[in-house]
């Protein structure tokens, strides 16, 4: 119990913190001026952090590969699984909200300025591949130009063979001390987002509550439907009824660590073990599930489609226009790639989701506590959706 509380100690601090800030708003909403730029410095580390954390994180990833495994047909049909099965959950996600709509928050496009954006596609195109400057890459405002860069110094790394190791070591050194960054700014969003969270009740009052419950509750309904429903698909499709069997069998172990822990890593050697148990041989299992916990996420992947619905109710933009829903694919892949499997490891594709649709600064706060209250199932989704991913992976190499 006592190692279960300190895995979820940040989500309970979270709720303590946006408690504390709703009293606030509620009781004494002429101190929220006062304590909304504890918010906004959050945010500030937040920004400044983010954008080295994401070039290392893609271009360490990539540049890594070649170490893991030189089993070509293994790797091409392993990214065909892993974007089908992230794909096939955010289109998922992106009917249910369609659906079972929520209502926006009265008011909320009036207190919130929205950032003019006047680009035509083919500006957007540009800007989706590069930047003008060098420098203008480490802008939060270009983090897609900046995601393209990563990935194509991460395959130069790998392709340098010896002479690319120090940079190689260096990029993977860069990783683990932005993560550690990250992880240590995260210890003051109680108070951060407590404070913006204050400011939104006292601005548009206790309506806001019911706004965020809805899309919660939204997420952990489709998300346990595509736990069951999907994963048994997938499951079937890699060895027919059998494999369903298998999978529900060997699935419960992960689960109930993915559970506890609330971390795709720490869920890992669970998974193995299944794998094993399962019948999947350890050159595809050892490949599969340790890339697919940095690489795979059908959880985030759900989460990701939730905060740009939730981001655009908030602002009273159209979120179903089709170029909107089509950006929203494209971030959640990459969400699914930058979001590492720590807990809570989305803030970095929040921050992605907010810098291409140049979503005002506001919006910022409510997915991240989006985000935080449904890591516990996406954690889920994510890791326990490496096993099934193993299978499918396992099904079409044999053929």
């Amino acid at each position: 119990m006592k190692e279960i509380l300190k895995n979820y100690s940040g989500i309970i601090f979270l709720l303590l913190g946006i408690t504390v800030g709703s009293i606030i708003g509620i009781f004494t909403p002429g101190i929220v001026d006062y304590i909304k730029p504890l918010g906004d410095i959050f945010l500030n580390l937040l920004f400044v952090s983010v954008v080295p954390l994401v070039f290392f994180a893609v271009s360490n990833s990539i540049a890594s590969l070649e170490q893991q495994s030189k089993f070509g047909k293994i790797i091409l049909i392993m990214a065909l699984t892993f974007l089908f099965f992230i794909l096939t959950a955010a289109v998922f996600t992106i009917c249910a909200v369609y659906l079972f709509p929520v209502s926006g928050v009265t008011g909320s496009s009036e207190v919130i300025t929205e950032t003019a954006n006047n680009d035509t596609w083919g500006d957007r195109i540009v800007g989706f591949f590069t930047v003008g400057e060098f420098t203008a890459l480490f802008s939060r405002q270009n983090m897609l130009a900046l995601l393209i860069f990563a990935f194509m110094t991460g395959f130069a790394a790998r392709k340098t063979g010896e002479k690319g190791q120090p940079f190689r070591i260096f990029i993977a050194s860069g990783y683990e001390v932005m993560k550690e960054l990250l992880l240590l700014i995260m210890k003051l969003a109680p108070v951060g987002l407590g404070a913006y969270f204050a400011y939104q009740v006292a601005t548009l009052g206790p309506q806001l509550f019911g706004f965020y419950a809805k899309p919660l509750g939204l997420y952990y309904i489709a998300g346990i439907i595509y736990f069951l429903v999907f994963f048994s698909i997938y499951a079937f499709m890699a060895n027919g009824q059998k494999g369903v069997k298998s999978f529900w069998t060997n699935a419960i172990y992960p689960t109930l660590t993915a559970i506890s822990t609330c971390s795709s890593f720490a869920t890992m050697p669970a998974n193995l073990q299944a794998a094993s148990k399962i019948g999947i041989p350890n050159s595809i299992a050892n490949l599969v599930i340790p890339i697919g916990t940095t690489l795979h996420k059908n959880g985030s992947s759900m989460s990701s489609i939730i905060k740009i619905y939730v981001a655009f109710l908030i602002i009273g933009k159209d979120f179903f226009d089709p170029s909107n829903l089509l950006l929203a694919l494209g971030i959640t892949v990459f969400v699914s790639i930058v979001a590492g499997g720590i807990p809570n490891g989305g803030y970095i594709g929040e921050m992605l989701m907010i810098s291409v649709y140049k979503l005002p600064q506001e919006a910022i706060p409510a997915v991240m506590i989006i985000g935080t209250l449904v890591d516990p199932l996406a954690t889920v989704l994510n890791a326990v959706g490496d096993v099934v991913a193993a299978m499918f992976v396992n099904r079409f190499v044999k053929e």
